[in-house]
């Protein structure tokens, strides 16, 4: 008995109809949690670098507890002469000040957005741009310090622990290139929005995505001041 069963390949429209329906079907779960693509894939990013950045704390919290080599003190390390007198963490305190300050302007530039009001909405993310490239700023001058002025490289530190150099270079760095990296899409999408990109759409989700990355790399600043600086 002959069999029914064509094996000649589907037609190239049956092809065309199964792609549309796949991306109908995987389109159609953005509504699932009324939640949007791109903010859920946002929400996934930071969820990994959290991970990423415990594991880096808790490296350095543990590294630190094991030493036996005395930890230098962070009041003088990263302390500042300034009018005859050690001032203890002044840059660090400054620092600190700015990017606070720039999760605030970050916040009004979304309330802005969602509000239509572009203009107001581009220029606080501009000045949020501007508060992260002051902070990127200080921290090369508090390693230019560091490297010129004590002597500390990630293999060694003349301080004390030898761990000192290597882990501070390293959670600093990551988390400044996060600033740097946050810098460029703020400027990015502050001038998409400055030219009406969209303004056709309505949709300016864009700019709480953005937000959403700024206020984490500011999160994850306080635990690197609290546990590095001030332990």
């Amino acid at each position: 008995m002959s069999s029914n069963v064509s094996s000649q390949p589907a037609a190239p429209g049956a092809i065309a109809t199964g792609v549309r329906g796949l991306v109908a079907d995987w389109s159609s779960d953005q509504r699932a949690f009324k939640v949007s693509w791109g903010k859920a894939m946002m929400w996934i990013f930071l969820l990994s670098d959290t991970f990423v950045f415990s594991c880096f704390l808790t490296g350095y919290m543990t590294v630190r507890m094991a030493t036996t080599v005395p930890w230098p003190n962070p009041s003088e390390v990263f302390g500042l002469h300034v009018g005859g007198h050690d001032v203890p963490l002044l840059l660090i305190a400054i620092m600190t000040f700015v990017l606070i300050t720039s999760s605030g302007t970050m916040a009004m530039a979304v309330n802005f957005a969602y509000r239509r009001q572009r203009r107001q909405c581009a220029l606080l993310m501009l000045v949020t741009a501007l508060f992260g490239a002051a902070f990127v700023s200080m921290q090369a001058f508090e390693w230019t310090k560091l490297i010129v002025d004590e002597g500390v490289r990630p293999w060694g530190n003349p301080m004390g622990a030898p761990q000192f150099g290597s882990t501070f270079f390293m959670i600093t760095g990551f988390h400044g290139l996060h600033v740097t990296c946050g810098v460029i899409y703020l400027l990015i999408v502050a001038t998409k929005v400055l030219r009406g990109r969209y303004e056709v759409s309505g949709n300016y989700q864009i700019v709480e995505i953005a937000g959403l990355y700024w206020h984490f790399v500011d999160l994850v600043w306080v635990f690197i001041f609290a546990l590095f600086y001030l332990w």
